[in-house]
């Protein structure tokens, strides 16, 4: 879920609104059965047999297209990014609209009650559209003036507009459950309780709901095009019968209720485990660990400039504390959250004021929690995967550490959220990367500039259309443009032709209305063909395959047997200390609260015994805050003869992984050169892999 940047000034704002709080503007801001009736006999299996009627027209012809490549590869576009029922989220009043409704499009398609009958109380959309916020509130049959690219408060996710988009050629979609407790509590209306994961149970089930919805117009249960997948095995033999596969993941604030409040974490190591299995249960396979807000388990990549210091006083007002930040240490950055403003500071309590911050200092001081690594772990364990998007650069930087030491795929950026420095990094492990959906010349530029990286690791590309996530989404290049949509075009399978999409009374023409709806995804690919070239959409095309690449790794993926784990050890000293040991075994103890710990001066090592000769591929080192920035291992048959099979001189700390081709050695030896701070070398634990 992305927020986009207010274009109204607050204080006119408050002039014709008195009643209406600035804070409440300001968190606001940072956001973020009536069966079928029978149609006439279909004898094609992508037609369905009994459509609502009256209900929106698909305007594509054409067999959605089966089966793999000649590489035994499943085809087709993935969002890895979407928020079908975000309009439950909230408190069911900031989205208007449904993506279905068992009484029909009327019921689905209509704005929120107090949008009536002008718009005069559209509160979000004053801040988000610009302007008096006023509109058409009519939706079916006429939609004047919604959906529209860039009216952020209104269904876009109509289950005709996603058929729409799956007969185009996308095959897998994922649905990130979102919500938002402080939002919901300042919204002015509401119309139901704002715990965070009574919401997402919510949308889970309503999901679920949509999905039988469908199966009801094409004969039953299983056989419609909207399927809930739960393994990747599952997800290729829906690809494989030609229908979409759907995969629900999570986005939100305080997951499982680990909110922080005054850096005192609101939930413990239980509460993780609870609600980690009762995400699975549901069906849940990715999730972020943090959005917005710094919880107790990681810290947030900032929002950047005016917007940033909105969601920062709302973040003091929910936790009793301000982002903190420091000079980043790589190129990766949390972006600028710019100056203080004096009109949030007038909702702050006296005397407190929103901090200034320099502008060489943008990465947030808070990384993972031992309570945020605890859920990182418990989410590895149940195979799931990791969305890294909104996590500080030092949470990241952690998570990929991790991951690296485990060798596990399962690390997702599905919509431009986190450090683009990053991508390689995801990439060497297996994970997958999605761009947001920003205009044609946008997307294509910078799918062009990671296109090198694509080509090295032999992936696909993916896109994050964040819709109903109030983000704004591709403005129309205008018809007059050179290179405009021609209608109908063929999909890049070739096997449909494609029309303008028409819906009641209104027909819409990505030319002139961008990407007002789900509808428009594929109108949008061709304007990125147009725009960007082929090369660019044949990347998208494997998307589907990528994707599915990373999450079958993660299942499969078996923890490596630590060979130096309880081994004997010995080291070239340990500090001595009458209340704590530090003597070299605490290292391969299986212990991450022990460590060793040497003398304070350089030339120190720790040596481990395998107890026989073994194939070594890769040695872990978890660094307590004494570091070294140069250190070697080397790996020796007899205790003797010494080889160097790794080294570096930029150590930073944290969790380093070392990896070196397949080399027998019983002895391994850390061998520090130059020390990171002044104290000695310090190790937690060192890990011994033969894979």
């Amino acid at each position: 879920m992305t927020m986009v940047r207010p274009r109204l000034h607050f204080r006119s704002i408050l002039r014709k609104h008195r009643h209406l709080t600035l804070l409440s503007l300001l968190v606001i801001v940072m956001a973020m059965t009536l069966g079928p009736t029978p149609s006439s006999a279909a004898t094609d299996w992508w037609t369905p047999s009994a459509r609502p009627s009256p209900d929106s027209q698909i305007n594509v012809t054409g067999e959605p297209f089966k089966g793999t490549n000649s590489a035994g590869e499943v085809r087709g576009f993935v969002d890895a990014h979407n928020h079908i029922m975000s309009n439950e989220a909230f408190g069911g009043r900031l989205i208007c609209g449904k993506p279905f409704s068992t009484k029909g499009i009327a019921d689905a398609l209509k704005d929120c009650p107090e949008h009536y009958p002008d718009g005069s109380l559209a509160v979000f959309d004053y801040i988000t559209h610009g302007g008096d916020g006023r509109h058409d509130p009519v939706g079916w049959p006429t939609f004047k003036d919604w959906p529209a690219y860039d009216s952020l408060t209104h269904q876009q996710n109509y289950y005709a507009w996603i058929e729409r988009a799956w007969r185009g050629g996308q095959r897998v979609l994922v649905n990130d459950l979102v919500t938002n407790g402080v939002i919901c509590s300042v919204y002015f209306f509401k119309d139901r309780s704002c715990d965070e994961m009574t919401s997402i149970r919510l949308q889970a089930k309503l999901t679920y709901d949509m999905q039988a919805y469908i199966d009801s117009m094409y004969g039953g249960t299983g056989k419609g095009w909207f399927r809930i997948v739960t393994d990747s095995a599952q997800a290729r033999e829906v690809i494989k019968q030609g229908k979409l596969a759907v995969i629900l993941g999570v986005e939100t604030s305080e997951p499982f209720g680990c909110k922080q409040i005054l850096d005192i974490a609101q939930c413990d190591k239980d509460d993780i485990d609870a609600g980690l299995d009762e995400l699975y249960d549901l069906g849940v396979r990715s999730m972020f660990l943090c959005h917005k807000f710094d919880n107790a388990l990681c810290g947030v990549r900032f929002d950047e400039h005016g917007l940033g210091t909105a969601i920062n006083v709302g973040q003091f007002l929910s936790t009793g504390t301000f982002w903190k930040t420091e000079k980043c240490t790589g190129p990766q950055k949390d972006n600028p959250i710019g100056e203080a403003s004096s009109e949030a500071e007038e909702d702050l309590p006296a005397g407190t004021e929103v901090p200034e911050y320099d502008e060489d200092a943008q990465c947030n001081v808070r990384g993972l929690t031992d309570l945020g690594e605890y859920a990182v772990r418990g989410m590895m364990e149940r195979k799931m995967m990791v969305e890294i998007d909104h996590m500080s650069v030092k949470a990241t930087g952690r998570v990929l550490d991790i991951f690296e030491a485990e060798q596990y795929a399962g690390v997702l950026s599905s919509h431009s959220w986190m450090d683009l420095n990053w991508t390689e990094r995801v990439y060497s492990l297996g994970g997958f990367v999605a761009q947001y959906m920003h205009g044609s010349e946008e997307f294509s530029t910078e799918a062009k500039r990671t296109d090198a990286l694509r080509d090295k690791y032999n992936v696909g590309y993916g896109y994050g259309t964040d819709m109903n996530g109030v983000g704004g989404w591709p403005a129309p290049r205008g018809a007059s443009t050179s290179n405009p949509v021609k209608y109908p075009f063929t999909s890049v399978d070739g096997g449909a032709v494609i029309d303008r999409q028409t819906t009641g009374e209104r027909t819409w023409d990505f030319n002139t209305d961008g990407g007002a709806h789900y509808g428009m995804v594929p109108d949008w690919i061709e304007d990125i063909r147009l725009v960007g070239g082929q090369d660019v959409v044949n990347d998208l095309f494997r998307g589907a395959e990528s994707y599915l690449d990373t999450w079958g790794a993660s299942e499969n993926h078996k923890a490596g047997v630590n060979l130096a784990k309880g081994r004997p050890a010995t080291a070239s000293s340990s500090e001595s200390n009458p209340f704590t040991s530090y003597a070299p075994g605490r290292a391969v103890d299986g212990d991450s609260g022990t460590r060793w710990a040497s003398d304070w001066s350089d030339d120190q090592w720790l040596r481990i015994d395998l107890g026989s000769t073994q194939t070594v591929k890769r040695v872990t080192l978890d660094w307590e805050k004494a570091y070294g920035r140069s250190y070697r291992i080397e790996l020796s048959t007899d205790g003797t003869t010494w080889k160097t099979a790794w080294s570096t001189t930029s150590g930073d700390g944290g969790l380093d992984t070392a990896g070196f081709s397949a080399t027998p050695a019983r002895y391994v030896r850390v061998h520090g050169l130059d020390r990171g701070t002044d104290w000695g070398y310090s190790l937690y634990e060192v890990g011994v892999y033969s894979g």
